[in-house]
């Protein structure tokens, strides 16, 4: 690491806590560390148009780990407390145990540790889930969208196997990865059928099931409407084999609607982008993997945070870009979502990290 890389953690006061221009404080960090992916999922990366000619980033355009570390530190400066760590599919960047010891020792103004956690698709869980708790990961969320092999592949577009899936979640729960939760994206007529044998065996392996609306991101799964299973249909589908109740939110601007099943067996979450948006509270912001800083998922443009980074900025000029990024910020896609958003360009989400 060079010397530059680590100015911003010899920052000498910690930064005012900036908001937004709808009063939104900064809490939430999403971070992809490639673009790339060994799934096809047909709601994010459809192998008819990521194909094996397709041109992912070529290295030298992503961001190094120390140019990561170097943007979160700075960000842990100006308020967030959680880093995510996502992709594509983060686990297939090399090294990567390397960069959670990196951000494990990274700390808030007042000195506690941050909220770290990765999302994945567990393809890989089984051989590093140790390597990443050493390093020092605090928990991590898995995508499974359905139990059957059958639908599963057509949701991952590679059939790759539930069972491995499954390993992997083992695999995290053994190394102490936990809470362990699970995203399931429900996408009407392809995968309903699955959501009371995914919540029964959520219940049973003590795992956190959280059901996402099929989201309009970006432009190449084709999203229609009629494919959202509504936020409200699900909660009726649960809470009619296993009566629940709405928990309050561990923390403003959790994205996930929180229901705690009246007998006990845990909770299960609602991410419900599409008819329940919850921009108001959006408290997140996200770093694609060559460096664009996105406010929102559904942005139509990311400002050039790694060319701050390495055009000899200092750590205050690094700062003040975020900030100045952070209070001009007004986004609130899912509530304005109308006929008037379908046409807009937007960024595919796996290129700027879900």
């Amino acid at each position: 690491m060079d010397a530059r890389s680590t100015r911003v953690d010899r920052a000498a006061a910690p930064q005012r806590q900036p908001t937004d221009l709808l009063g939104r404080p900064l809490h939430d960090l999403r971070i992809s560390v490639t673009d790339r992916c060994n799934f096809r999922c047909t709601y994010c990366m459809p192998k008819e148009i990521f194909g094996r000619d397709y041109a992912f980033l070529p290295k030298d355009q992503v961001l190094s780990f120390e140019e990561i570390h170097r943007a979160a530190t700075a960000f842990a400066q100006l308020g967030v407390e959680k880093l995510r760590i996502t992709g594509g599919e983060p686990l297939v960047r090399r090294g990567l145990p390397q960069l959670i010891r990196m951000l494990a020792d990274l700390r808030t103004p007042d000195g506690r540790p941050l909220d770290l956690t990765l999302t994945t698709n567990g393809a890989a869980l089984r051989a590093l889930a140790r390597q990443l708790a050493h390093a020092g990961l605090g928990r991590v969320t898995v995508s499974l969208d359905s139990l059957d092999d059958a639908v599963f592949g057509v949701m991952n577009g590679v059939d790759f196997p539930v069972a491995k899936v499954l390993d992997g979640i083992d695999a995290a729960l053994e190394a102490g990865l936990t809470p362990v939760k699970i995203n399931m994206v429900v996408r009407r007529g392809v995968n309903e059928d699955s959501i009371l044998p995914m919540a029964r065996w959520a219940r049973d392996a003590g795992v956190t099931l959280r059901f996402i609306e099929y989201m309009d991101v970006g432009h190449s799964n084709g999203w229609r409407l009629d494919e959202v299973v509504p936020a409200a249909e699900l909660v009726e589908t649960l809470t009619s084999t296993w009566p629940a109740e709405p928990a309050e939110p561990a923390y403003r601007g959790e994205v996930a609607g929180r229901y705690r099943y009246l007998d006990g067996a845990g909770e299960f979450g609602i991410i419900s982008s599409v008819t329940r948006p919850f921009c108001r509270d959006c408290t997140r912001a996200r770093l694609s993997a060559d460096g664009k800083l996105y406010t929102c998922l559904f942005a139509v443009a990311g400002r050039d945070l790694r060319a701050v980074l390495r055009d000899g900025s200092t750590d205050e000029e690094v700062l003040a870009f975020l900030a100045d990024t952070w209070v001009a910020r007004d986004d609130r896609y899912s509530e304005l979502r109308s006929q008037s958003t379908n046409d807009l360009p937007k960024i595919e989400m796996f290129a700027m990290g879900g």
